[in-house]
């Protein structure tokens, strides 16, 4: 440590401590890189580029907190995905899920938020993006339409597919709280699905009793029927 401090050395001798200190804070530096993408790679689903689950849900609690009532959660869900494994096979599949995932990220934005819900099998999507109160049926009709667009696979082929959407606001809901508000989101999806039309979720969604949209419940004059 001395030497270190107090040495006097000529420029040149200087310069080769300087090099011989940097050598293992380089190391250090690039080691530390290394793991921040490691670690950022595992937070990440491998086939979709989208957040698992553990990773989405605090970072969509604090969007919430930012954006406040411009915040919008929505859960997005391929409808009859099995058929597109069942008929084309799991590649078709793979492809159709890693698409999906694409048009939602860019229609989210840079800032926004996109995880994959239901670990590698999973055919649902949750969603925060900031949407401004005065745009949110234009921006979900875009949303709609950007998802149903046909989905050009490896062979060539188009494929046909749709997307069931629901989304849900603090100030419709009347919480900013994520969990509350990712639920008013899935019976708003489920509530609407194979309608064609994204629904927005309003204070009676939130009050359904269940689990992520996964029970039998009544919004109004509609019955919601959740798979098991």
């Amino acid at each position: 440590m001395t030497s270190i401090a107090r040495v006097q050395a000529r420029p040149g001798q200087r310069a080769l401590l300087i090099t011989t200190l940097a050598v293992p804070l380089t190391g250090w530096t690039v080691h530390a890189v290394t793991l921040h993408r490691q670690l950022a790679h595992a937070q990440r689903d491998k086939l979709t580029g989208a957040l698992r689950r553990e990773s989405f849900e605090p970072r969509v609690q604090r969007f919430i907190n930012r954006h406040r009532d411009q915040a919008m959660v929505l859960v997005c869900d391929v409808d009859h995905f099995k058929r597109f494994n069942d008929q084309f096979g799991h590649e078709v599949g793979d492809r159709v899920l890693a698409e999906t995932a694409a048009r939602i990220s860019q229609w989210a934005g840079s800032r926004g938020i996109v995880g994959r819900l239901g670990g590698d099998g999973g055919d649902e999507f949750i969603v925060a993006a900031q949407v401004p109160a005065d745009r949110r049926a234009l921006l979900l009709q875009q949303l709609m339409q950007a998802l149903s667009a046909p989905i050009t696979v490896d062979d060539g082929r188009l494929v046909d597919v749709a997307v069931s959407i629901g989304a849900a606001t603090p100030d419709a809901i009347g919480t900013r709280d994520r969990s509350t508000l990712m639920r008013a989101a899935d019976v708003a999806m489920f509530q609407g699905k194979h309608g064609g039309v994204a629904v927005q979720a309003g204070f009676e969604h939130a009050n359904v009793g269940s689990s992520n949209g996964r029970r039998i419940g009544r919004i109004g004059t509609h019955a919601v029927v959740t798979a098991a």
